[in-house]
């Protein structure tokens, strides 16, 4: 079995510069290697999160994958405070692909994207309906804030 010491995306780019600036201003990201090709990040908090950014054409990448970013790719940012970083995101004119929204199965969230087309979904975890309860193991449903015996 695969023992893994960490896990986090990486996003091929264009410009590695404009990535780096749009998720440190926008994110508690900050920079620990930056070789101008490749640049990794590093949220400093309680549970530390990274980010790499990768020129897309760089010849580590293999050949038949080189080139503008395809999309497919979206990244969950789950926070305390969702409204309040809409409101920020909104304020400071970042593209809102979906406005701020309550889902059923357990969500409250927004989804912006950055200069690449990686679509960002801001997240606040809340309890699900009942109808969504029953999808989820009693431990989450626990860490979400729902009752567990609310699971049929």
């Amino acid at each position: 079995m695969m023992n893994i010491n960490s896990f986090y995306p990486v996003i091929m780019t264009e410009d590695v510069a404009e990535s780096k600036a749009f998720w440190i201003a926008h994110f508690p990201f900050e920079v620990v290697f930056d070789a101008g090709w490749y640049v990794s990040l590093k949220a400093n908090q309680q549970v530390p999160f990274e980010l790499a950014l990768l020129d897309s054409v760089h010849p580590t990448v293999p050949e038949e994958f080189r080139g503008k970013f395809n999309g497919g790719l979206l990244l969950n940012i789950e926070v305390e405070d969702v409204d309040a970083e809409y409101e920020r995101m909104h304020k400071i004119g970042l593209p809102i692909h979906l406005p701020i929204r309550s889902e059923e199965f357990g969500q409250r969230h927004f989804i912006t994207s950055d200069p690449n087309g990686v679509l960002i979904d801001v997240i606040k975890v809340t309890p699900p309906s009942a109808e969504y309860a029953s999808h989820y193991d009693e431990e989450t449903l626990r860490t979400m804030g729902a009752n567990p015996s609310a699971k049929k």
